[in-house]
């Protein structure tokens, strides 16, 4: 089995898409830790049983849960493998940003060449009477 770990733009809309919501990403938490129920995930909020339903889906567009049927109840857990795309995604994100920054950090240490230095500039204005 080949598997895939660059993300399509689409898929990373989905993944950022779902991941803007506290809700959401404590939702992701909590079946990261463990196979939960929807009815269990909805016992935690202050919303409706439907709002809580309408994350999970959310989250299941964007692959990072998984829902199973058991019986009359609909389980839920994390999908590692999307988890750890979406992680891959984000290093490579900081892995440009630090280079980045790395680079802009070894020009300002640059002395720059040609340029007087301003403690010189003011003392030579200053002996010359300006």
């Amino acid at each position: 089995m080949v598997t895939r770990t660059e993300l399509s733009e689409a898929e990373v809309d989905r993944v950022f898409h779902a991941l803007a919501t506290s809700t959401r990403r404590d939702i992701l938490r909590r079946t990261i830790e463990r196979e939960q129920s929807v009815s269990a995930l909805a016992s935690e909020y202050e919303m409706s049983f439907a709002a809580v339903q309408k994350h999970v889906a959310v989250l299941e567009a964007a692959n990072l849960i998984v829902k199973r049927a058991e019986g009359r109840e609909r389980l839920v857990r994390a999908n590692p493998e999307m988890i750890a795309r979406a992680r891959a995604l984000l290093a490579r994100y900081e892995e440009l940003w630090r280079s980045r920054i790395a680079r802009l950090d070894d020009l300002l240490a640059e002395a720059p060449a040609g340029r007087p230095d301003n403690d010189s500039t003011d003392t030579a204005r200053t002996e010359q009477g300006d």
